[in-house]
């Protein structure tokens, strides 16, 4: 650090590469941060290897006891945290309750929804914020509805039964149509428009239930979507045909180099073209659009040139794990935080979180929770069921919001932000990046111990020294 600030000082690092510098830094230094728990209000024991611990133990707290399936984060100051359970329950978190960051908190919820025939009746799929105004957010559901929700007071403002079981959704970050992609158990994916309240449209053309939608970051009208099929789809919406082009993970040049894109314009793409050998269930694009991340149950993350649909080859190795026949969340850091070409892609990998570089494929690092695993749940009843630690669904805070990109100290005014995790054992764990200050700290309490020891020895060998010189020494 020293050395980066006197670079810095004599012009030989600009501030743009400084603060880049640090950001990676602070990126690769994520850890657990077991001090901040939510707490949902419910009662009961968690049970370690077959054994209840203590009434008052800390993993007695759930967010959802019945499991956490889903959370999303506000973008705008980063402070409303919306949590989905699997018993059908919706709860929003104030994260800026706790007044001194440096000390344990326990959150408690604003606000809970809870089950009934005007809410949701089964398990949460999937959750999101209205893209530009925090006022408002989206939930769909097992229940086969899609419900939009108004922040202040948790009112339901709308409700759109679709008629299947809707795995995710999806509302652009950009637009201002206001259509939300749902994938469902459905081949067709679903555009519900928000201002009309209807059912408008519907892009036919995958083979299978659609598990992953992402919407491109810079065009509004451009949609990806993942099916079982193992295809991935790109649809501009305002054609009649759709599909404007299919991932391949055979083609490593891409659609201006392998004879694909005719002179009229169109796309011609393979009729067996795939993405994934087996069913795709992740998708996300880089914040500036540049990257599409897709992720399937054949263990393969694929990184593709958005600009012309190519693979780019990059390798994550055997260390990824995928099989759950659900939507799966993943990010990438945020476009600025990092020089370019060093972005990084965080990965719930089942019951740990892997920080990716997303080019070249290696882990940077593994994150990895604390304490015993609750293996079980005692109701206040006597009743238990066996619970799983798998991570469901993970979220980024950034500076000055949710999806911030002005630094990884992150969050709203009186906290460092952190990526938040939800899991099936009903926990909502926090990870946090290793700022300098608290090395500092833990070097002064070092320096303070080590202190303390010299101090001992010192009075010990002052006190021989006193006790040999006043004593009288004669000589015979």
């Amino acid at each position: 650090m020293n050395q980066l600030l006197f670079e810095r000082s004599t012009g030989n690092l600009g501030p743009n590469g400084f603060a880049r510098l640090q950001t990676t830094q602070l990126l690769r230094s994520f850890r657990p941060a077991p001090q901040f728990r939510f707490d949902g209000g419910e009662r009961g024991t968690a049970v370690h290897d077959g054994e209840a611990g203590p009434p008052g133990a800390a993993s007695s707290i759930w967010a959802h006891q019945s499991g956490v399936n889903a959370l999303a984060l506000e973008r705008f100051d980063g402070r409303i945290l919306v949590s989905g359970g699997s018993d059908a329950s919706i709860k929003l978190w104030d994260l800026e309750q706790c007044g001194n960051p440096s000390k344990p908190h326990k959150f408690a919820p604003i606000a809970h929804i809870r089950r009934s025939e005007k809410a949701h009746r089964f398990g949460i799929t999937h959750l999101s914020f209205y893209p530009f105004d925090s006022a408002a957010f989206l939930s769909t559901s097992y229940d086969k509805t899609l419900k939009l929700w108004s922040t202040e007071g948790t009112q339901l403002s709308a409700s759109f039964t679709l008629g299947t079981k809707i795995y995710t959704h999806a509302i652009s970050p950009i637009a201002s149509h206001l259509l939300v992609a749902c994938g469902t158990q459905h081949p067709a994916v679903r555009l519900v428009d928000l201002r009309s309240g209807s059912n408008v449209q519907s892009l036919a053309g995958h083979a299978g239930a659609v598990l992953a939608t992402a919407w491109s970051p810079r065009h509004e009208h451009i949609l990806a979507t993942g099916s079982v099929d193992g295809t991935v789809k790109i649809w501009d919406i305002r054609r009649a045909g759709g599909v404007i082009g299919m991932l391949d993970h055979e083609d490593s040049l891409g659609l201006h180099y392998n004879g694909m894109l005719g002179q009229d314009g169109k796309v011609r793409v393979r009729a067996s073209a795939k993405a994934h050998t087996a069913p795709v269930n992740g998708l996300t694009w880089t914040d500036d659009g540049g990257y599409i991340i897709s992720a399937g149950h054949d263990r393969r993350i694929r990184v593709w040139d958005a600009a012309n649909g190519k693979n780019t080859l990059a390798s994550f190795g055997p260390s990824i794990n995928n099989s759950q026949l659900t939507s799966v969340s993943m990010f990438t850091s945020p476009v600025g935080l990092t020089h370019p070409g060093k972005e990084l892609l965080f990965w719930p990998n089942e019951t740990e979180i892997l920080v990716l570089d997303l080019h070249d494929g290696h882990i940077i690092t593994k994150l990895r929770g604390t304490g015993p695993a609750i293996a079980g749940v005692r109701s206040g009843t006597g009743a238990e069921r066996s619970v799983k630690n798998r991570i469901t669904s993970i979220v980024w805070r950034g500076a000055g919001g949710g999806g911030g990109s002005s630094g990884v100290a992150m969050g709203g005014s009186n906290m460092s932000g952190a990526i938040y995790s939800a899991h099936l054992d009903g926990q909502i764990r926090t990870w946090a990046p290793q700022l300098e200050d608290e090395d500092n700290e833990d070097e002064d309490d070092g320096l303070d111990e080590v202190g303390e020891e010299k101090a001992k020895k010192r009075k010990a060998l002052d006190d021989v020294f006193k006790s040999l010189m006043g004593k009288k020494i004669t000589f015979s």
